[in-house]
């Protein structure tokens, strides 16, 4: 039998701050959340990230409600990222996220088009990642330390707006027989990339 996660009630008396959440300390908190978050509420956990997120902002596109979505989002969260961009179907599936987008920032965008609009009033480069011909190693490549990642939709990569939009396209570089990544794992590389130049 797996440990369970997380902690029981709070022992009484209950320390009186407020970020903590009254129900979380009576009944236990077992969130997927980090040690230092245990009782607090969902604003307090948002407020404390966004006075210490990365500069750079993640968009996938969705057009036929990606899967990966959710596992984007998740790992948006994981790498403190200012926001997430979903461009298309409004609609995306939540379970991936595993609650994260209650802590993440997460906007929506019609279009690539409104996307671009709003990065270019945002002083924001768009950064595609798709293994397109002439595109650079992001192995080799430095991020913007503003900037948007772009990711496309799962199998058909990014788009022929997507691709136009975006200053510059990156690939990840593969060694094995599949043509491409999934778009979540893809994601999660990027992310990393960034953490490790710029943090």
């Amino acid at each position: 039998m797996s440990e369970e996660i997380g902690v029981g009630p709070h022992r009484s008396p209950w320390p009186d701050a407020d970020h903590l959440d009254p129900e979380l300390l009576r009944d236990g908190d077992r969130r997927n959340v980090i040690d230092r978050y245990r009782y607090w509420s969902v604003d307090a956990i948002r407020a404390d990230l966004d006075a210490r997120r990365h500069p750079f902002h993640v968009a996938i596109e969705n057009w036929e409600h990606d899967r990966n979505i959710g596992t984007v989002v998740r790992t948006a969260n994981a790498f403190a990222a200012a926001e997430v961009h979903i461009v298309g179907r409004r609609r995306w599936n939540r379970r991936g996220a595993m609650m994260t987008d209650v802590y993440q920032h997460v906007r929506h965008h019609a279009s690539v088009e409104d996307l671009a609009a709003w990065a270019e009033g945002e002083a924001l480069p768009i950064v595609g990642i798709d293994n397109l011909p002439g595109a650079l190693p992001l192995e080799t490549a430095v991020l913007p330390e503003r900037c948007v990642l772009l990711f496309g939709q799962e199998g058909p990569g990014l788009s022929p707006e997507a691709r136009a939009a975006s200053a510059q396209v990156l690939s990840i570089s593969q060694f094995g027989s599949t043509r491409s990544i999934n778009a979540g794992v893809a994601a999660g590389i990027a992310m990393h990339a960034w953490i490790r130049h710029w943090t």
